[in-house]
């Protein structure tokens, strides 16, 4: 028992330093998109969608009961436009902590303004596809499979629109065990235009 409440206390102290609100340099939004402009068949996806939301950071941890938190820049066309954070809540069989980055594209006009309506969520059945090798192959915001080879900036995916939205992680570190469901909530602020 007193082995359990200590991983208990380990997760929720990793969940709550993985999670704290951090402040990311404007750099680190271009380095990420760099980044997934450099892996695999993410590349293709900046010259076939509308727009997408980029967040260099997603900390997410949990044993039993997990979560995640980002912030992160929305771009329309290759214009930043406004912010946005993204919350998840998972229930399920999970124990641990990891971060990484993560980049939603928008297929179409449609498919933007509903994620720049205010609040967009999108269920368990997206999927997202992990660019990174070995371990964290099984990288998800869902808790579900994503298949992919190679390293961050030479991965082989597999990725494609589901109802104008694919998503794409690249896992910055940490170890999570998951089975879980859960789902992606975002909130967007549109920033006043000078």
């Amino acid at each position: 028992m007193k082995r359990l409440t200590s991983l208990f206390v380990c997760a929720w102290l990793a969940l709550a330093v993985l999670v704290a609100p951090t402040t990311a340099r404007a750099d680190e939004y271009m380095d990420t998109i760099t980044m997934f402009r450099n892996a695999g068949q993410s590349a293709g996806f900046f010259d076939h969608s509308y727009g997408y939301a980029v967040f260099p950071t997603i900390g997410k941890g949990g044993l039993g009961i997990g979560g995640a938190h980002g912030k992160g820049r929305v771009y329309e066309q290759g214009r930043y436009i406004g912010n946005v954070t993204m919350t998840q809540v998972s229930l399920g069989f999970q124990a641990g902590g990891q971060a990484f980055s993560q980049i939603v594209f928008l297929q179409d006009k449609r498919a933007f303004d509903e994620f720049t309506s205010g609040e967009f969520a999108f269920g368990a059945g997206v999927g997202a596809v992990a660019i990174t090798s070995a371990a964290n192959a099984t990288a998800s915001t869902t808790g579900a499979s994503a298949t992919a080879s190679g390293g961050k900036n030479d991965a082989t995916t597999a990725g494609e629109f589901y109802k104008g939205v694919a998503v794409f992680t690249i896992a910055k570190g940490g170890l999570m065990y998951e089975v879980t469901v859960a789902g992606q909530k975002f909130d967007f602020k549109k920033i006043r235009s000078k």
